[in-house]
């Protein structure tokens, strides 16, 4: 395949991705939105997440101008002589922006398809599957769209300002290094996204859980409980804005970085092959493309029947993606890459000769490395499971020692996940050098759009059992949403596993492409005392970093466990209503007619507004100092030592995979183990039940911030220092090794 074809069918494809979106859009809309009450709560949680959406993104705003006017300064003054200049700013600002469009689109889609999936689950359980699915696969679809027309638009335009950048040498040098600013741009609005994002829904969850549930016994969403809306809100501000854009930055990251060390192979495939152009170079756009097709293609395997298990569906659709995608990749590299094979010098492991199927055995690789943690992923945090079960049994004997159970259930579920890593970084580099270690990273993302859908199905499912709740819709309703809603944990269980994984092989090709960048000049030797500093450095930013984000959760958890206490002493109607409530609920039944004249006297009366208030200005308040740490930590220690900021991309990656996995497994398994408590009831536990709930909803608000705000914003945090890193590589290199 022509350059010229592959750089123009990039673009095409991410149009159709956001063209089938739009569709996808358009026909959840024209789905039945439910009753007058239920389009009523609906918009009361589209409200607050576009709201705080709006807030989040005028905050960032200027923050990336900021940012945009020092990187288009800083690259300009280094000029030709570093393969740079200040068209890098370009590169940025469109990244930033199209990593918030993708969120907002994601988010208005969310936000749409919640009431109208608890509508179809009174029909029955595959309605509200296809729904729920067909809402978060436009979050997918805005992610792989985005990302692709917008590196596509930049490199066709960058490649008819430099036209000599299709023979090789500096000239292809300039062109990658000015693309690496859209990688920043998607960085630095993923981590807010992350960082705010979770801080938001996990103050309104901690506040929802610990009132309503331990103290007034009540459902977290519950009408009668004053946060159930922002909790609500929170899931969709943090699993589906703050997933996608996590996700949009590794994809971006594992694209760009495989690109520009497939500059390093060009020379050789120009040996071996007359006429083959940039094929290294943009190979990995070829993967990306077929990716996309293949999860288009997954997602009408995606269905399931009454009465059966959604997950079998969503698995479906996932497994045929990813079997399409590596028959249609095997075939592209072989396409690419000479039967002869590539002999490349790379930094690392000096001159090699590759062939075209050691870059497939790499992509493959990635690909089941991915598979295989969010398998142990769900083996770790899935109910009815050893590790579940284990967390269960503990919570018998009180609070302390479930809180002890899950922890260690958190640091072993560590193991499996760094040696399937571990093993798939070992084997890219054996059949690839360097470059298969990046196309590993791509391949474990090339089917994101489904994998994205897939995820972004939880939260959708997790409201639409909010809103069958607030708007009362009976038991089997709330069972049919509840089945998805269970399903919805293990999916996101499995992205956040996912998402650790796709971050450690990124932020691992990324610190290669900083080291290409400064060809040759950083040696990372543990006995060198700068590298070692940069190493321990590196290690404390992530414990540091997550101390930050917990705190934050925290003292916003405070000021919302403060204001719904306020409301049910404050709010007449509140008490009488919940009593009676509470009264039903224990006796499994439905409210009498007096009782439900009390419950329907309260409705509208809990102020909801107050608390999404409360939540949306502690996120965007307290987001902002663990997000410039990251940005500044590279770039104080880059130009203290490049040795040093070697030692700290080592460092921060290695002990940030670790502790995000620790974090988000302990977090999911307590939560899991909270349902199955509730879940197996007086019938299995008796008169321990009570106490046996309370103790695992207090192991779950522990686990809150530690699954959905610190885990999986330590994802962010190690690609985001290793893209500044590689961002800034040409300065540094002007700075410390003039002329």
């Amino acid at each position: 395949m022509s350059t010229n074809a592959i750089v123009y069918l990039v673009p095409g494809v991410a149009i159709l991705a956001l063209v089938y979106g739009l569709m996808r859009i358009r026909w959840v809309q024209d789905q039945d939105p439910g009753t007058e009450r239920m389009q009523l709560i609906g918009k009361w949680i589209s409200d607050g997440a576009m709201a705080f959406l709006a807030r989040e993104y005028r905050t960032l705003a200027l923050f990336v101008v900021l940012v945009a006017v020092i990187l288009g300064f800083a690259n300009a003054s280094v000029g030709a002589s570093q393969n740079t200049n200040g068209l890098i700013a370009l590169s940025f600002v469109l990244g930033a922006f199209c990593s918030a469009l993708a969120g907002y689109i994601g988010m208005k889609s969310a936000t749409s398809a919640n009431m109208r999936t608890a509508a179809a689950a009174r029909i029955g359980l595959n309605e509200a599957l296809q729904v729920a699915f067909a809402g978060g696969s436009v979050m997918g679809l805005a992610v792989v769209g985005l990302a692709l027309l917008g590196l596509g638009s930049l490199l066709l335009l960058f490649l008819r300002m430099y036209p000599e950048a299709i023979n090789g040498g500096d000239p292809t040098m300039l062109v990658l290094n000015l693309l690496s600013g859209f990688s920043l741009g998607a960085s630095l609005i993923a981590l807010f996204a992350r960082v705010g994002g979770g801080i938001f829904t996990k103050a309104a969850d901690v506040g929802a859980d610990l009132v309503g549930k331990v103290e007034e016994g009540i459902p977290e969403d519950h009408p009668l409980n004053p946060a159930t809306i922002a909790d609500n809100v929170g899931d969709n501000v943090g699993d589906v804005a703050g997933m996608g854009a996590d996700l949009f930055e590794s994809y971006i990251g594992a694209i760009i970085s495989s690109m520009i060390l497939g500059a390093a192979w060009f020379g050789g495939l120009e040996a071996a092959k007359e006429g083959a152009g940039l094929n290294a170079v943009l190979l990995p756009l070829l993967v990306a493309v077929i990716g996309v097709v293949a999860s288009i293609f997954g997602f009408f395997f995606v269905k399931t029947k009454e009465g059966g298990d959604p997950q079998q569906g969503l698995n479906r659709g996932t497994f045929s993606a990813g079997v399409l995608m590596v028959i249609g990749t095997i075939g592209a590299i072989k396409m690419m890459v000479p039967e002869s094979g590539v002999t490349v010098v790379d930094i690392i492991s000096g001159e090699n000769t590759y062939q075209w199927w050691g870059i497939a055995v790499a992509v493959v690789a990635g690909l089941i490395s991915g598979i295989s943690i969010g398998m142990i992923t769900e083996w770790y945090t899935a109910t009815e499971r050893s590790p579940v079960e284990s967390i269960v049994t503990s919570s018998r004997t009180g609070h302390a020692t479930t809180i002890i159970q899950g922890i260690a259930v958190g640091m072993n579920s560590t193991t499996l996940p760094v040696l399937v890593i571990s093993g798939a970084i070992l084997v890219a580099f054996h059949f690839a050098g360097l470059y298969g270690i990046a196309m590993a990273a791509l391949g474990m993302l090339s089917t994101i759009a489904i994998q994205l859908a897939t995820d972004a199905y939880g939260p959708i499912a997790d409201n639409a059992g909010g809103v069958a709740e607030m708007s009362r819709l009976g038991r089997d309703v709330r069972a049919r949403t509840d089945k998805l809603d269970a399903v919805g944990n293990t999916t996101a269980a499995i992205g956040k596993g996912f998402a650790i994984g796709s971050a450690a092989l990124t932020a691992l090709s990324l610190t290669a492409a900083f080291l290409t960048k400064m060809n040759g000049e950083v040696n990372i030797d543990a006995a060198n005392p700068y590298v070692l500093v940069g190493l321990l450095i590196g290690c404390m930013l992530p414990f540091r970093f997550s101390a930050m984000a917990m705190l934050a959760v925290g003292n916003a958890a405070q000021d919302m466990i403060q204001e719904v206490r306020r409301q049910f002493n404050e709010i007449p109607e509140l008490r009488p209503a919940l009593a009676a409530a509470n009264r039903a609920e224990s006796e499994e039944r439905d409210p009498t007619p007096e009782e439900a004249k009390i419950i329907h006297a309260a409705d509208g009366k809990a102020d909801y507004s107050h608390c999404v208030e409360i939540a949306t200005g502690a996120a965007i308040k307290k987001m902002m100092a663990p997000g410039v740490m990251a940005v500044m930590a590279p770039i104080v220690i880059g130009f203290i030592s490049v040795d040093m900021l070697g030692g700290l991309l080592v460092g921060v990656t290695i002990s940030g995979v670790c502790l995000a996995i620790f974090l988000s497994n302990s977090g999911g398994a307590w939560d899991n183990a909270k349902k199955q408590v509730k879940d197996e009831g007086h019938d299995k536990w008796g008169s321990e039940h009570e106490e046996m709930h309370k103790s695992t909803v207090t192991g779950d608000t522990v686990g809150d911030p530690f699954k959905d705000t610190a885990g999986p914003s330590l994802n962010i945090l190690i690609k985001l220092i290793s893209v500044v890193a590689m961002i800034i590589a040409p300065v540094l290199y002007a700075y410390h090794f003039p002329g």
